[in-house]
């Protein structure tokens, strides 16, 4: 057997709803292709599909007393000096110092919620 699937995407589970779509409105600079108060939101982004949605409250306690994600956003940027201002601007300055990796520099963040953030400039980019 075989799955079959005609796209991927990914969601994330958050009790403060409101508040995470306002930080990945501000971090993309648009506004969710999708927006259901209360429920959901989606981004529409290039090569991705990001959903955030309100668990129903019989499931919130899964995700309230969640202190440690399971998941990280890779985020492939032009400028990594460009993007860590932008997220310090936002309120969410990287905790850490940028990183050489095999493929590039990087630096980790985090979103309201915790859920790490990737911000990665491939290797031959050259910065201004």
């Amino acid at each position: 057997m075989v799955l079959r699937y005609t796209e991927v995407f990914v969601a994330i589970a958050t009790v403060n709803l409101e508040k995470l779509v306002d930080f990945y409105t501000q971090l993309f600079s648009e506004k969710p292709s999708t927006l259901i108060p209360n429920v959901y939101a989606e981004f529409q982004l290039t090569s991705l599909r990001l959903g955030i949605f309100q668990p129903k409250q019989s499931h919130e306690s899964e995700f309230a007393n969640s202190t440690k994600s399971k998941i990280s956003l890779c985020f492939e940027v032009s400028n990594l000096e460009t993007a860590i201002a932008h997220l310090t601007n936002l309120g969410y300055p990287p905790p850490g110092e940028i990183s050489i990796a095999s493929h590039g520099r990087e630096i980790y963040a985090y979103d309201p919620e915790g859920n790490r953030l990737i911000l990665h400039e491939a290797k031959g980019v050259i910065s201004h």
